[in-house]
C-alpha cells in the first residue's frame, strides 16, 4: 500500500523544522514545529532537538531529515552551518538509535536535494524535463541538479568560485541582511552568480527558493538571464515535503 502520509524534519543553521506531510497533495498536515538549532549544533544535540520534533507529532514510522551537509549511504562528508563533528557522522545510524527506528526507517538528504525532490514531485511540471537546478537561498546557498526529474545528488554549486569569491559568501539571502543589501542590489549579486552557473552547466530551468522565495517579487523580475527562473512553489516547506516522501518510498542516497 502507498503511503498517503509522511514525517518530514529539515536541519538549518537556524531553525529545525518538522512536520506531517501529506504525500498525495506535497502538503503540510497542519502546523509545522520549529525549535531554533542549538549551540554548538552537534550531532548530539542536534539529534536531542530532532527527537523532541518527532515526540511532539507522536509519529512512528519512518522518518525523513535533511542537514546542510553532503551525505552519502547516510553519512555526512560536509558541514554548513552546522558543527565541524558532523563531518563522518553516520548520520542514519545516530538518528536511528535517538528515535528508536530501524536504520532502513531513517533517510537522510542534503537539503537541497530534497527541496528540488519536492518540486520536481509537486511543483511545475517543466521541471521534470530536462536539466533543472535548484538553488536554495539562506544562510548558505544549497542547489539540486535533476536530469528528467531525476536526482544528481550532492551538488555544491553554492561554493563555485565567482569573481574570486565563494559564491555564498557573496549571494546568500544571509549576506543582503548581515550586509544591508536592498533588493537591487542583491539582485545583481545574484544574476552574476546565476549568469557564472549557467555558463557552466547549461540549464534548461532555474527554480528559486529559500526563505527569500516568500519576496521573490522584489527581486526575481530583476535578473538578467538567459535561463528561464521559476519561484519554487512550496518555498521554505519544500524540504521537509521532499524527504517525507523520500523517507516513506525508503529513497536512500
Amino acid at each position: 500500500m502507498t503511503a498517503t502520509r509522511g514525517f518530514g524534519i529539515d536541519i538549518g543553521g537556524s531553525g529545525i523544522k518538522g512536520a506531517l506531510v501529506d504525500l498525495e497533495k506535497g502538503a503540510l498536515i497542519g502546523d509545522r514545529l520549529r525549535i531554533d538549532t542549538p549551540r554548538p549544533a552537534t550531532p548530539e544535540a542536534i539529534a536531542e532537538v530532532v527527537a523532541q520534533v518527532v515526540a511532539h507529532f507522536g509519529w512512528d514510522g519512518p522518518v525523513g531529515i535533511t542537514l546542510p551537509s553532503v551525505i552519502k549511504k547516510g553519512v555526512a562528508l560536509t558541514a554548513a552551518n552546522i558543527d565541524p563533528s558532523w563531518i563522518g557522522t553516520d548520520a542514519d545510524a545516530l538518528f536511528a538509535k535517538r528515535l528508536g527506528l530501524r536504520v532502513e526507517d531513517v533517510v537522510m538528504l542534503n537539503d537541497a536535494d530534497a527541496a528540488g525532490l519536492a518540486e520536481i514531485r509537486y511543483g511545475d511540471p517543466a521541471a521534470g524535463r530536462g536539466v533543472t537546478t535548484l538553488l536554495t537561498f539562506g544562510t548558505g546557498i544549497g542547489s539540486a541538479l535533476f536530469q528528467d526529474g531525476k536526482l544528481v545528488p550532492n551538488t555544491e554549486f553554492g561554493h563555485v568560485e565567482v569573481d574570486g569569491h565563494d559564491a555564498e559568501k557573496r549571494a546568500a539571502a544571509s549576506v543582503k541582511d548581515n550586509e544591508g543589501l536592498s533588493y537591487p542590489h542583491w539582485a545583481k549579486r545574484v544574476n552574476r552568480y546565476l549568469t557564472v552557473l549557467e555558463n557552466l552547466i547549461w540549464p534548461d530551468l532555474f527554480i528559486v527558493g529559500g526563505g527569500v522565495s516568500k519576496k521573490a517579487d522584489k527581486w526575481v523580475p530583476l535578473l538578467d538571464i538567459r535561463t528561464p527562473v521559476t519561484v519554487a512553489s512550496l518555498q521554505n516547506n519544500a524540504g521537509i515535503v521532499g524527504v517525507a516522501a523520500a523517507a516513506a518510498e525508503g529513497l536512500h542516497h
